[in-house]
């Protein structure tokens, strides 16, 4: 039985054997080894990381004034040893390639695993002291294990339905599918009646045990990002250059900025997320099935609402909670990091994000703060400071990651991730699951192979 994973590397080379005939005759690919990228993220920086190593000459231009896209480490105070992430968060046990980075590159991962508490109905369960009910971990227990035994029509019907719906069919109980709710919604960064049921249940019965919330790079997952920039040559990376215009032509593409600079290759690796996609002219047109894929791809609307706290109140460097309150959902941010101090990000989400995001600097921190109550009493006097970063405002990705809906993952998937002439397509939106910095990683190099090819 085929993983996702295994789905897209069969739509990879039925996209490639089709699109052979599209590449311009003529061009001497060991005279012209110049690949221009699009978007200095994870994607695009690990393509243009093999490509220099294996003898290509790459220019990644960037609309942000910084490199790693998505992933944005941050100092909240003076420490210099305190790194939280506004951005991607985790390193999964089974991220294999971002793992082989890391140790490459000398950088160390620290464990980031959680043993969570809850608030629901207005009371503290801590941790050890809630579950679903019996009945339902017997039933979803039995589900992960006949998930193998799907076949390609099953998983695209399975697709058609939302992830509320599935669980409703298969006898959930109320409390179990709130719970069900909180904890699975924190995962896909929206509501449960808005996944793809396929894609959830893909994702929890192929991820590790701790769905992928592992493991992170100790002082910030930005250091990969900076490794990454050293070994492609900071020169490589132009950063505040927005692109504007892509240009196909027989002698391969052209890339025109705002600025007015103009950047030529035989190939282009496009490695942005869709809304930033959508606002490039291009010529030739995209073709309008992926024009409106991109159009009907939605990201997930995420906010982390950081506060710092004088004193780790929480007494637990593994701690996580997730609530029915409007916070929905704490972690330490600060885990196994030195100081006195400690950070417990809120994390909301789709319509709770948009709410939070919305309030003034004061309620945002007195949401986060009162929302603890029911578990810990008032703490108000120990917060320090608040940072606020709402994903859905971002102007380059109107969200924190792709959110595959009813009927889209094998629809949308393989039509996104297609070639477009000489232009590839790179992104965690493409990846075999979405939210994850290896799902990028691997896009980024999928592309820089299909080009070396």
């Amino acid at each position: 039985m085929s993983t996702r994973r295994e789905f897209l590397k069969q739509s990879a080379v039925i996209t490639a054997g089709t699109l052979i005939a599209a590449n311009t005759p003529g061009i001497n690919l060991l005279e012209t080894k110049k690949v221009i990228i699009i978007g200095a993220g994870f994607a695009g920086l690990s393509a243009a990381h093999m490509l220099k190593q294996n003898g290509f000459d790459v220019t990644i231009l960037e609309a942000r004034n910084r490199i790693g896209g998505r992933v944005f480490s941050f100092k909240i105070n003076d420490n210099p040893d305190q790194v939280i992430e506004l951005g991607a968060e985790w390193v999964g046990a089974s991220h294999e390639r971002l793992i082989a980075m890391c140790n490459e590159f000398g950088l160390e991962l620290k464990d980031n695993r959680f043993e969570s508490r809850m608030i629901y109905d207005n009371t503290y369960y801590p941790r050890g002291g809630w579950d679903y009910s019996a009945e339902w971990n017997a039933k979803f227990d039995q589900i992960i294990k006949d998930y193998d035994r799907l076949t390609e029509e099953d998983k695209i019907r399975l697709d058609k339905m939302d992830w509320w719906r599935y669980l409703v069919n298969n006898g959930i109980e109320p409390r179990d599918l709130d719970i069900r709710e909180y904890l699975d919604s924190t995962d896909f960064g929206e509501s449960i009646r808005f996944v793809s049921a396929f894609a959830a249940l893909a994702e929890y019965a192929e991820s590790s045990e701790y769905n992928e919330m592992d493991f992170k790079i100790v002082g910030g997952n930005g250091r990969l990002a900076e490794e990454l920039a050293k070994r492609i040559g900071e020169e490589n990376i132009l950063t505040s250059h927005t692109v504007s215009e892509v240009v196909q032509t027989s002698d391969g593409v052209m890339v025109r900025c705002t600025n007015g600079k103009t950047f030529d290759g035989f190939r282009a690796i496009c490695a942005i997320p869709t809304l930033s996609m959508s606002k490039i002219k291009w010529m030739p047109g995209l073709p309008n099935e992926k024009t409106e894929a991109m159009n009907a791809l939605q990201y997930a609307r995420i906010n982390k609402n950081a506060t710092l706290y004088s004193e780790r109140f929480w007494q637990d460097e593994a701690f996580d909670m997730v609530t029915d309150t409007p916070a929905h959902y704490y972690y330490h941010a600060t885990k196994y990091q030195p100081g006195p101090g400690g950070v417990l990000i809120a994390y909301n989400i789709g319509d709770k994000a948009d709410m939070m995001a919305r309030q003034s600097k004061f309620l945002k921190e007195k949401i986060a703060v009162e929302n603890l109550t029911p578990a810990f009493g008032d703490i108000s006097n120990l917060a320090v400071k608040n940072v606020n970063y709402y994903w859905g405002q971002d102007p380059y990705s109107a969200g924190a990651y792709a959110l595959y809906g009813k009927g889209q993952w094998f629809t949308l998937m393989p039509i996104l991730k297609e070639k477009f002439v000489n232009v590839y397509f790179a992104g965690e939106h493409v990846a075999d699951w979405q939210g994850f910095m290896e799902g990028a990683i691997n896009t980024g190099e999928e592309a820089a192979e299909e080009i070396m090819s």
